[in-house]
């Protein structure tokens, strides 16, 4: 591991954090495809099983903010235990109930309920942002090493997922995933002193959501076509794949887009940028729509692979600048929701593209579904341009999570960035 990423886990507790979280988080990517598997192993409705995982995404998206903004009013360990025990249940719920042949409407029911998972991921950005909120180098560079997790999980959760219920049993994937989120939450509420400080609120105090900040509006509606984008790149690669005669290589593919991912995170943490962070920010969209075009024109297997790692490098050194932009746009004592917000827009914009993508599948074959994706990328760079004036607004009122934007150095750049 080079110097910087050695240099943010000499504090006392980031090992066991950062080891808890990756626990916590790794269901997250595993919980929806192990449904799918589950219910498509059981039952062959295919239909079925993504109305289902399509209906958990939808739920943990709108619930997910709340958690977050009680996480910031109460603390972590209070509000984590308690909605964790929820969530498993209800997939455990979930599960018994498919085996056992119960209604269908049983199923959505328990899989609107799971919905109220909590995202592990901006918990424990959080934690890093309480320890290095003075240090805007290491916090940078804890974001980049976030965002490879981030990457790491994506890539291995759903091969466990799938490999779980295709090999052993076909609940194995949602119930394992569901014991990995409860041991990962338990371990992290476990560590106190790293927990970040909650902030109850007064009778006077601002009760509105933090996506009441101008930028952070721009963020996450950036992040739901940037979600368009990732959910029709997954559905469009597996029909490619299913008719090039290889399904089963979707996965590796697809593993190869994340990868390229991750590879750009390890070197963006390694970085000392100047300049301002919304800039930066708008490249990165914009980048990530114009590495969009080779995948309309990819006529193999192998040459999708390289259009998908190429792309991918765009996406971890974005997902790190827009975490240092929320640090500048919400109040600190909303850090957690507004983190949350952005996955919130990122599983919507899955949720519609994904579905779009299916259609056009449909209607014009695989390789049509690659036009959603550039869409998605176009619909993502308009609102980032038409936003930009947003996220470079003085702040108004509250005081932000941090006094200016992570991994600049020019205090006169990081005037007047927050909102």
């Amino acid at each position: 591991m080079s110097s910087p990423y050695r240099a943010i886990f000499a504090a006392p507790g980031t090992k066991g954090f950062s080891a808890a979280g990756l626990i916590g988080r790794l269901p997250i990517s595993m919980v929806g495809v192990g449904i799918l598997t589950m219910i498509s192993e059981m039952t062959g409705r295919y239909a079925m099983a993504s109305a289902l995982t399509g209906t958990l995404a939808l739920a943990a998206a709108f619930i997910g903010p709340l958690v977050s903004r009680l996480v910031d009013q109460y603390g972590q360990r209070r509000v984590l235990r308690p909605a964790t025990l929820v969530s498993t249940a209800a997939v455990t719920g979930l599960v018994l109930a498919a085996a056992n042949g119960l209604p269908d409407w049983t199923l959505f029911v328990f899989a609107a309920v799971a919905g109220c998972v909590p995202s592990v991921g901006s918990m424990v950005r959080a934690r890093w942002t309480e320890l290095y909120r003075d240090s805007p180098r290491e916090l940078h560079t804890a974001y980049s090493f976030e965002s490879v997790i981030d990457e790491v999980c994506f890539i291995f959760g759903p091969i466990l997922a799938i490999g779980l219920s295709t090999t052993w049993f076909p609940e194995a994937g949602p119930v394992i995933a569901a014991g990995c989120l409860l041991v990962g939450v338990w371990l992290l509420t476990a560590q106190r002193s790293t927990e970040p400080a909650p902030h109850p609120r007064s009778p006077d105090a601002d009760r509105a959501s933090a996506l009441r900040s101008p930028g952070l509006q721009v963020l996450t509606a950036t992040f739901v076509a940037t979600g368009a984008i990732f959910g029709s790149i997954d559905v469009s690669t597996l029909a490619f794949a299913e008719e090039q005669g290889s399904k089963s290589s979707a996965s590796f593919i697809l593993a190869i887009w994340a990868a390229g991912s991750c590879i750009a995170g390890i070197v963006f943490g390694l970085l000392h940028l100047k300049g301002k962070a919304e800039r930066r920010w708008v490249l990165g969209i914009c980048a990530m729509a114009v590495s969009m075009i080779p995948l309309l024109l990819a006529g193999n297997l192998p040459f999708l692979a390289v259009a998908l790692f190429v792309s991918g490098l765009a996406i971890a050194p974005t997902m790190i600048t827009t975490m240092a932009l929320i640090e500048s746009h919400v109040p600190r004592a909303k850090l957690t929701e507004g983190m949350t917000w952005i996955s919130t827009g990122l599983a919507v914009g899955v949720a519609v593209g994904s579905s779009v993508t299916g259609l056009v599948i449909d209607a014009a074959g695989a390789q049509r579904g690659f036009v959603v994706s550039i869409s998605s990328g176009v619909a993502a760079a308009a609102v980032a341009f038409a936003g930009y004036r947003r996220l470079t607004r003085p702040a108004q009122g509250e005081e932000p999570a941090s006094d200016g934007d992570v991994g600049d150095s020019s205090s006169e750049e990081r005037t007047g960035h927050v909102a």
